[in-house]
């Protein structure tokens, strides 16, 4: 794949390897059965080479995989821009996103569930426009007001997500940073805040928050992301952001490692109960009805 992290070409390959299994092919067979020669299904199950979408159609039809979702996830992965009828909207912005960023995006749209740590500021599927705007413009230097707009309108596009008729999962735990870090000036942060609060009230969202007070912890080592895919766990990962680009880590020791972190941070941090009290007690709002 041009523009996909290795890890996605690879998870791709994995995937279609069982599949292939599943249907009683060898490799030599499934070749045949699609025209082509048994090393380019083997360079693609091992994802040594990527592959097209439409090369990738042609192989679940031939293995007869009818579930839509789960094609339009590998067809995604393949670097489809429209895998299975789900607007991907995010490539009208091909100009103005790096392929790390639209790579999160899509991993991002497709996932069933996402976990996250974050240190420093709220993670972008909740941010308000200004808040979104102020972190945009401190991130990303020498911005002009076009790009920086069109960089906002992606951040708020993403949260449709959490609105969807089977809305992403977030799990998210918050070191009190975030909360106290004040972005965007008083007025933008209170806002922001607000948001956080109503956020927590979602079915979907559970928010907790890591107090100064609870010492050392296991995240200090930084900010992390975990996507789950609600038809294989086989297809999850965790993304490392750095200031140039995005680490994808695939191997299983890897997800156990950060599964059991992200464990670790939960119990450590307060309930989601506490946490929507001392996210209200930050932005001055009284009364209200708890989450969950």
């Amino acid at each position: 794949m041009q523009h996909g992290p290795a890890v996605r070409r690879r998870k791709l390959g994995a995937e279609l390897r069982a599949l292939r299994a599943g249907a009683g092919l060898t490799s030599g067979q499934a070749a045949r059965l699609v025209g082509w020669h048994q090393s380019k299904v083997s360079r693609i199950e091992t994802g040594a080479s990527g592959v097209k979408p439409a090369d990738v159609r042609l192989l679940l039809d031939a293995y007869a995989v009818r579930d839509a979702q789960l094609r339009e996830l590998l067809l995604v992965l393949a670097g489809s821009e429209n895998g299975g009828g789900r607007d991907h909207w995010w490539h009208a912005y091909r100009g103005v996103l790096p392929p790390a960023y639209r790579d999160f995006i899509s991993l991002e749209s497709q996932a069933s569930a996402m976990r996250t740590l974050e240190t420093s500021v709220v993670p972008g599927l909740l941010q308000t426009p200004e808040y979104a705007r102020a972190v945009t413009r401190a991130a990303v230097e020498g911005l002009d007001d076009e790009r920086l707009d069109a960089l906002v309108e992606v951040r708020l596009a993403r949260q449709d997500v959490l609105r969807a008729e089977q809305p992403l999962r977030l799990s998210a735990v918050l070191d009190e940073a975030v909360l106290r870090r004040e972005i965007g000036g008083p007025e933008v942060m209170s806002r922001q805040l607000e948001r956080l609060a109503e956020a927590a009230r979602l079915p979907q969202v559970r928010l907790q928050v890591l107090p100064f007070g609870s010492g050392a912890h296991i995240g200090l080592t930084g900010p992390f992301v975990i996507f789950s895919f609600s038809n294989t766990s086989d297809l999850d990962v965790v993304v490392l952001d750095h200031l140039t680009s995005s680490l994808y880590l695939e191997r299983k020791e890897d997800l156990e490692a950060y599964t059991e972190a992200f464990d670790a941070l939960r119990r450590h941090a307060l309930s989601p109960e506490d946490s929507f009290d001392f996210i209200a007690r930050c932005a001055g709002i009284s009364g209200g009805a708890s989450p969950r």
